[in-house]
């Protein structure tokens, strides 16, 4: 069966602060936005991928009322990426990066030769959100690398996992029991072949915040800052006495409501960390609340 042409609708945006607000406006809307930035240029761009060409004037409608609700401006255009073009679509945005001193991300398609005791993680992201690029990736990934160095055997739980960046890091800095889910059953599966691809085995489900029955020891919650005020209760459940949590995600401009948020709950800051316009900090849940 011939492989299928893929239908672009993309929009370059002023900020990547303009870019979570529509990606947080589309996120109920029958398809997935993809977000790149290009550190080099600072340029901003939103790409949305279609299977179907007729999809494209309602995806094209959609993001223009988004973006007039959100006061943001785009102009946008749409292409036909060939199906033999499609994976080198993206690859532009994506190289080796060392994120700290011993882990650094690695996309399938380049060589790379670690050094001694350096944690490599591969990935092939295809659609899924989540190559280490963005500053909350990194900073989930700079609080992960410092909690490795304590209990390996403290579980691990991964909510909106994403590409499995997180939770596949996690596994390979030594952690011995490591779980992750997200509602998006696409980013699930992405997950998983990430998981195998790297040749760690990670138990993924598809569920949401609201329907989390699993805790952990260390918790990853790299969601986007008006999700986790509103789901503080249940985020904060999902952390063990004495536990750690890992929340990023966050504007700067919004992280004192979540932080008051999630002490609301019993959670104590014990640090935060700037990177951009995003803030990311590491709680703590007192044996007792």
């Amino acid at each position: 069966m011939k492989a299928q042409d893929i239908t672009a609708v993309s929009a370059v945006l002023p900020s990547s602060e303009a870019a979570e607000c529509l990606l947080e406006l589309l996120d109920a809307d029958a398809f997935t936005p993809t977000v790149w930035e290009d550190i080099e240029t600072g340029t901003v761009r939103l790409d949305i991928f279609l299977e179907e060409a007729t999809q494209a004037d309602d995806v094209e409608a959609a993001v223009r009322a988004t973006a007039e609700l959100a006061g943001v401006t785009v102009e946008l255009t749409r292409d036909t990426i060939p199906a033999a073009d499609w994976s080198e679509a993206w690859k532009r945005f994506f190289h080796v990066e060392k994120i700290t001193d011993r882990v650094t991300i690695r996309p399938s398609w380049e060589d790379y030769q670690p050094a001694d005791g350096e944690v490599v993680i591969t990935l092939d992201p295809g659609m899924s959100f989540g190559t280490g690029k963005h500053p909350t990736t990194r900073a989930c990934l700079e609080f992960l690398d410092a909690l490795a160095v304590g209990d390996l055997t403290r579980p691990v739980l991964d909510m909106g996992c994403g590409s499995g960046i997180l939770s596949i890091a996690a596994k390979k800095l030594g952690f011995t029991h490591v779980r992750g889910f997200d509602y998006d059953a696409d980013a699930v599966s992405v997950a998983r072949e990430n998981a195998e691809l790297n040749e760690v085995v990670i138990p993924y489900e598809t569920r949401d915040l609201a329907n989390n029955l699993d805790q952990g020891a260390v918790v990853l919650a790299n969601i986007l800052g008006p999700v986790l005020i509103e789901y503080a209760a249940e985020v904060t459940c999902a952390v063990l006495p004495g536990g750690a949590l890992v929340a990023s995600g966050i504007l700067d401009s919004l992280y004192p409501e979540v932080k008051a948020a999630f002490e609301r709950y019993g959670l104590r800051e014990e640090r935060s960390v700037l990177i951009g316009e995003w803030r990311s900090g590491l709680f703590t849940r007192p044996e007792e609340i």
